[in-house]
């Protein structure tokens, strides 16, 4: 026996169990948080602990008991879990329930699929969708078991389970194709950008962190930035300029979450992929957040998961306002800039940042003085065009000396060009 799904669930009650394993439990306080951003209205909250979910509805009787109770009392038209629910125990829930229940990996795409701004963002929300969904394909039709035919279509035919399935393949294929595309456009603008030396710097961090607002600070622009959780979907690129190094581009990208599903993770493989190619990672981190050192581990380990891992990082200490404590850049041993402290919302060490960054992208840098004869003149142009020159001056015998900064790899392909300068 089967129910139809109402079309809003907006009253929930709220299931979260600590489990005996360290790698299935989830924050309460953060999945509260999740439910509001979903534009949901916790009615209750249900809380217990189990060494094991229960194969058939992940908790035991006496909760479920419990829970249908709180469903009855509240007029709950939706049951949020704060784990993952295989799609028989979701279907034996919605059955004992009597009303829709959802797990954390249907809580979150449904969250993204109220942030999706453009084109592709929701394609790729899309795609997540789809994939979560058909393995929740289970239940035919009461009104019809198998389409009907006519004169010379009669035949064995298809249920109309199988025909979903079918359709569902179909849509699955089409996106993947048009986000292929996209993929692919993606990374002919990141070979123009590589073949122009300019550098790629990416925000990461976990949600809510304050990423958007500061790539609002820095850039100028007006991306959405609120607080909430995943205000950003959709990747956002823009040029910055740093001191001695020129202009880079700064890309603010999706936040991360703890056990961020691996489909959405799939999904928006082409969003990542900003993160995939960036020369410096800037991690921000809330530093106002009690869980602040957990979420650190957990943005760590998504980075892991993606294959960004080894990527030179710089860590952002934000809403330096909340704790009231001074800007400033911590250096490691060798002096090299580790962490920034800053305040994204007030701008208190926004320079800092960029001064810190301009040192870290700027360490493949090449600064010489260079002395140019008069029929060198090919040379002297080409520093020129690469904005390499910060000074010039000329001597009584004509030789120009130029104080130039550069990028390695063009200062090597102007050497191989020659004629060699007189240094």
């Amino acid at each position: 026996m089967f129910f139809d799904r109402p079309e809003s669930g907006e009253r929930a009650v709220l299931v979260h169990l600590d489990l005996a394993s360290e790698a299935q439990r989830e924050d309460p306080r953060e999945f509260e948080e999740l439910v509001l951003s979903a534009g949901g209205d916790p009615a209750a909250y249900i809380m217990g602990t189990r060494a094991a979910p229960s194969a058939r509805t992940f908790v035991g009787s006496g909760k479920l008991e419990e829970v249908a109770g709180a469903v009855r009392h509240n007029d709950a038209e939706v049951v949020i879990f704060n784990h993952a629910l295989s799609p028989s125990q979701e279907r034996n829930l919605e059955r004992e329930l009597s009303c829709r229940v959802l797990d954390r990996t249907g809580l979150i795409l449904d969250i993204f699929a109220q942030r999706a701004r453009t084109h592709e963002g929701k394609l790729q929300v899309e795609l997540a969708q789809l994939e979560h969904m058909s393995t929740r394909l289970v239940r035919g039709w009461t009104h019809l078991e198998r389409q009907k035919g006519g004169i010379g279509l009669r035949g064995p035919g298809e249920t109309q389970l199988e025909t979903d399935r079918r359709l569902l393949r179909a849509r699955i294929k089409s996106i993947r194709g048009r986000l292929e595309k996209v993929r692919r456009q993606r990374e002919q603008g990141r070979r123009s950008r590589r073949r122009a030396e300019v550098p790629t710097v990416s925000l990461v961090g976990y949600t809510n962190a304050g990423k958007s607002t500061l790539f609002n600070r820095l850039t100028d622009a007006s991306v959405y930035a609120a607080d909430q959780l995943f205000a950003t979907l959709d990747p956002t690129l823009r040029r910055i300029d740093l001191d001695n190094v020129g202009p880079a581009v700064l890309a603010d990208t999706v936040g991360f979450i703890a056990h961020l599903p691996h489909k959405l993770v799939e999904a928006f493989k082409a969003t990542l992929e900003e993160t995939l190619n960036a020369d410096l990672l800037l991690h921000v981190v809330d530093a106002a957040d009690s869980e602040r050192e957990h979420n650190t581990r957990q943005v760590q380990d998504v980075l892991a998961e993606i294959g960004a891992g080894d990527i030179p990082q710089l860590e952002v200490y934000n809403k330096l306002d909340l704790l009231q404590r001074p800007a400033r850049i911590d250096r490691d041993g060798d002096g090299r800039p580790q962490r920034v402290w800053l305040s994204a919302h007030t701008g208190e060490g926004a320079g800092l940042l960029l001064e810190a960054v301009a040192e870290l992208v700027g360490e493949d840098m090449v600064t010489e003085e260079l002395r140019l004869a008069p029929d060198q003149g090919g040379l002297r142009a080409a520093l020129y065009s690469l904005g390499a020159v910060e000074a010039e001056n000329y001597g009584e015998d004509g030789v120009a000396q130029l104080s130039v900064r550069l990028p390695r790899a063009d200062w090597n392909r102007l050497m191989k060009k020659g004629p060699e300068p007189l240094f």
